[in-house]
């Protein structure tokens, strides 16, 4: 099976039945990608597929044959991206296990719309969890990762 991955070309022999998330970890070692609890409902294992957040812990990996895939590893490959800037910006990882999860769902976001309110980003990021609740954070980060990008253009 053929995958592109963070823009580099794989070739995986796995069960086409098998979770996206356990080829990007334990195939090809990606783990910036989180395993959270495996029914996409924290959102830690969130990817793009195609520029959409997708659970990647329950999204076969033959839909991913074809199709472009980001992980968090890819997201700023040139530079770091506006999100990963503010991220640090503002310090808002605690524990960071849902963090990157976090940043993937941010960018669909920032790209969908680049100026969100506060009530954009509680919808759009609601299906991402962070035990340590560092909401505010993240949402003063998403914030500042606007601006960053508005004044740099869209990333």
């Amino acid at each position: 099976m053929k995958l592109t991955i963070n823009n580099h070309s794989y070739t995986v022999d796995v069960d086409p039945a098998m979770p996206l998330l356990w080829v990007l970890r334990d195939v090809l070692h990606l783990t910036g990608t989180k395993f959270g609890c495996g029914m996409a409902q924290c959102g830690a294992c969130t990817v793009h597929l195609n520029g959409e957040a997708v659970r990647s812990c329950v999204t076969p990996v033959k839909r991913a044959e074809g199709q472009k895939v980001i992980t968090i590893e890819g997201i700023g490959q040139q530079h770091l991206h506006p999100l990963q800037q503010a991220w640090a910006a503002m310090d808002v990882p605690q524990c960071g296990y849902c963090q990157s999860g976090q940043i993937m769902s941010a960018a669909v976001l920032l790209r969908e719309n680049p100026h969100p309110t506060d009530e954009d980003i509680d919808a759009a990021m609601s299906g991402n969890i962070c035990r340590c609740g560092t909401y505010p954070r993240i949402r003063q980060a998403i914030h500042h990762a606007a601006q960053l990008q508005n004044k740099g253009g869209v990333q």
